[in-house]
């Protein structure tokens, strides 16, 4: 059996689709992120911790933090998108989440070569990563 080095280099469609994907994710995130710390240095919208407080806050541990700023672990975050410190969590969530898209952008393609395990199975990762991410479980997912 010969294998061809030149074949082997070359990626298949579903990876040059995941890639692209991913691609395409990582730049709105990183886009997301300088915009969005932009609007937290200008002071455009007030930070929920003050910035002349927050050195006060480096020596806690999560769990003190948590309780002395009344910030509520998990998905909570997303009801305080009108602090300044917490918008840059918009571009954290699509960079983290961005793979779950990659996972499900490769089905079509991986169903209509007759890939139909590696179909399922990129379902199933998609599902288990939003499962993990959405905090359902009770695990503390973000």
């Amino acid at each position: 059996m010969s294998i061809d080095p030149h074949k082997s280099l070359q990626a298949s469609p579903e990876q040059l689709a995941y890639a692209a994907v991913l691609e395409k994710g990582m730049y709105i995130g990183l886009l997301l992120l300088f915009v969005t710390y932009a609007i937290y240095l200008l002071g455009i919208l007030k930070p929920y911790i003050p910035v002349s407080e927050i050195s006060n806050y480096w020596s806690m541990s999560v769990g003190e933090y948590l309780n002395k700023t009344h910030i509520h672990p998990g998905w909570w975050w997303t009801g305080m998108l009108g602090y300044g410190d917490f918008l840059n969590f918009i571009g954290i969530a699509l960079l983290a989440g961005v793979t779950i898209c990659c996972f499900l952008i490769i089905v079509p393609l991986l169903w209509k070569n007759n890939d139909k395990l590696y179909a399922v199975l990129s379902v199933l990762e998609a599902v288990i990563l939003g499962v993990a991410a959405s905090g359902i479980l009770g695990t503390g997912g973000h």
